[in-house]
Protein backbone atom coordinates (compact mmCIF):
# COMPACT_ATOMS: atom_id res chain seq x y z
CA UNK A 1 0.00 0.00 0.00
CA UNK A 2 1.16 3.53 -0.85
CA UNK A 3 -0.61 7.10 -0.60
CA UNK A 4 -2.10 8.17 -3.50
CA UNK A 5 -3.61 11.00 -4.59
CA UNK A 6 -7.55 11.28 -4.68
CA UNK A 7 -8.33 14.49 -4.50
CA UNK A 8 -7.78 18.08 -3.88
CA UNK A 9 -8.57 20.37 -0.74
CA UNK A 10 -11.31 22.40 -2.56
CA UNK A 11 -13.39 19.04 -3.96
CA UNK A 12 -14.12 19.01 0.14
CA UNK A 13 -15.51 20.96 2.34
CA UNK A 14 -16.51 21.13 6.15
CA UNK A 15 -19.10 18.35 6.65
CA UNK A 16 -18.99 16.73 3.50
CA UNK A 17 -17.93 13.46 1.77
CA UNK A 18 -17.00 12.44 -1.58
CA UNK A 19 -16.60 9.00 -2.85
CA UNK A 20 -12.98 7.96 -4.40
CA UNK A 21 -11.38 5.29 -5.89
CA UNK A 22 -8.22 3.86 -4.94
CA UNK A 23 -6.33 0.89 -5.20
CA UNK A 24 -9.53 -0.38 -6.80
CA UNK A 25 -11.70 0.50 -3.93
CA UNK A 26 -14.76 2.97 -3.59
CA UNK A 27 -13.58 4.61 -0.47
CA UNK A 28 -16.11 7.23 1.29
CA UNK A 29 -13.71 10.61 2.24
CA UNK A 30 -15.00 13.17 4.71
CA UNK A 31 -14.38 16.05 6.49
CA UNK A 32 -15.67 16.66 9.52
CA UNK A 33 -13.93 20.10 11.40
CA UNK A 34 -11.57 20.49 9.32
CA UNK A 35 -9.79 17.07 9.90
CA UNK A 36 -10.02 14.12 6.94
CA UNK A 37 -11.37 10.70 7.32
CA UNK A 38 -11.22 7.69 4.39
CA UNK A 39 -13.26 4.80 5.55
CA UNK A 40 -14.83 1.80 3.15
CA UNK A 41 -17.75 3.43 1.15
CA UNK A 42 -20.22 -0.06 1.21
CA UNK A 43 -22.40 -0.55 4.40
CA UNK A 44 -22.35 -3.96 5.43
CA UNK A 45 -26.53 -4.44 5.65
CA UNK A 46 -27.43 -4.16 1.89
CA UNK A 47 -24.40 -1.89 0.34
CA UNK A 48 -25.29 1.67 0.92
CA UNK A 49 -23.20 4.51 -0.22
CA UNK A 50 -21.94 6.06 2.97
CA UNK A 51 -20.74 8.78 0.99
CA UNK A 52 -24.23 10.02 0.52
CA UNK A 53 -24.98 9.52 4.56
CA UNK A 54 -25.71 12.11 6.85
CA UNK A 55 -22.67 13.36 8.67
CA UNK A 56 -22.91 14.24 12.82
CA UNK A 57 -19.86 14.93 14.05
CA UNK A 58 -17.42 12.16 13.37
CA UNK A 59 -20.50 9.48 13.05
CA UNK A 60 -22.37 8.84 9.18
CA UNK A 61 -25.39 7.46 8.76
CA UNK A 62 -25.57 5.19 5.75
CA UNK A 63 -28.50 6.74 4.00
CA UNK A 64 -30.27 3.35 3.14
CA UNK A 65 -31.14 2.15 6.37
CA UNK A 66 -29.57 3.94 8.86
CA UNK A 67 -26.46 1.94 10.29
CA UNK A 68 -24.37 4.46 11.63
CA UNK A 69 -20.03 4.02 11.49
CA UNK A 70 -17.74 6.08 13.28
CA UNK A 71 -15.67 7.56 10.34
CA UNK A 72 -12.53 7.53 12.61
CA UNK A 73 -11.88 4.01 13.00
CA UNK A 74 -14.79 2.03 10.10
CA UNK A 75 -16.60 0.57 13.19
CA UNK A 76 -20.81 0.26 13.15
CA UNK A 77 -22.33 2.16 16.44
CA UNK A 78 -24.28 -1.09 17.27
CA UNK A 79 -21.91 -3.90 16.80
CA UNK A 80 -18.16 -2.82 17.03
CA UNK A 81 -17.43 -6.40 15.20
CA UNK A 82 -18.92 -5.11 11.92
CA UNK A 83 -16.61 -2.53 10.41
CA UNK A 84 -15.73 -0.76 7.06
CA UNK A 85 -12.00 -0.72 6.22
CA UNK A 86 -10.24 2.50 7.75
CA UNK A 87 -7.45 4.16 5.74
CA UNK A 88 -5.07 6.64 6.60
CA UNK A 89 -4.97 10.04 4.90
CA UNK A 90 -2.67 13.01 4.62
CA UNK A 91 -2.62 16.54 3.26
CA UNK A 92 -0.14 17.75 1.17
CA UNK A 93 -0.41 21.09 -0.07
CA UNK A 94 -3.76 20.73 -1.92
CA UNK A 95 -3.56 17.50 -2.01
CA UNK A 96 -5.80 14.45 -0.02
CA UNK A 97 -3.41 11.48 -0.11
CA UNK A 98 -5.01 7.86 1.12
CA UNK A 99 -2.88 4.76 1.65
CA UNK A 100 -5.17 1.88 0.36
Amino acid sequence: MAFQKVASRADLPDGKAIVVEASGQKIAVFNSGGKLYAIGNTCKHRGGPLCEGDLDGTTVICPWHGWEYDITTGNNLDDPKISVGSYPVRVEGEDILVDA
